[in-house]
């Protein structure tokens, strides 16, 4: 496997996003149902893959620009936040009417559970790598300092 430059890779992360903008007015020119749990588990693919972007970014931009570092550090914890949202949302939709798999991420289960439960894996993947570098605080504090009522 050869390496990118670069410059050869932001044509990728340019034809991701235009997927996931064709994938939106696709929704969106259809009369769409509710998502599903596939279309959960490919989006939460995505958010993991930009949250190592993300993190890749604010480590090697940090040292010469500490300003925009941290910036990108705050966007690497909220892109979490957004994560642990959409794993949330997978596991409380009905499991595929012919799926015998449970709802219920089962770590002691991984890797070797069922493939449902790949969304599992890869979030306890990236949940390791964000808390080696973030604190629990960081990770809960309201984008802005709004806070939710309770």
């Amino acid at each position: 496997m050869t390496s990118l430059s670069p410059a050869d890779a932001h044509p990728y992360l340019r034809a991701a996003t235009a997927g996931i903008r064709h994938h939106g007015r696709s929704l969106s020119a259809a009369a769409p149902g509710p998502a599903d749990r596939v279309q959960l588990d490919v989006l939460h693919a995505h958010l993991t893959a930009l949250h190592q972007l993300l993190d890749h970014l604010a480590e090697t931009t940090r040292p010469p620009h500490p300003a925009a570092g941290r910036h990108l550090a705050t966007a690497h914890a909220r892109l979490w936040q957004a994560t642990a949202a959409v794993h949330d949302a997978f596991h409380l939709l009905p499991p595929a009417p012919n799926s015998s798999a449970g709802t219920e991420c089962r770590p002691e289960r991984l890797p070797e559970g069922p493939p449902v439960l790949t969304i599992c894996q890869r979030h306890l993947a990236a949940g390791h790598a964000i808390r080696r570098k973030t604190t629990p605080t960081d990770l809960n504090t309201p984008l802005h300092g709004h806070t939710s009522a309770s």
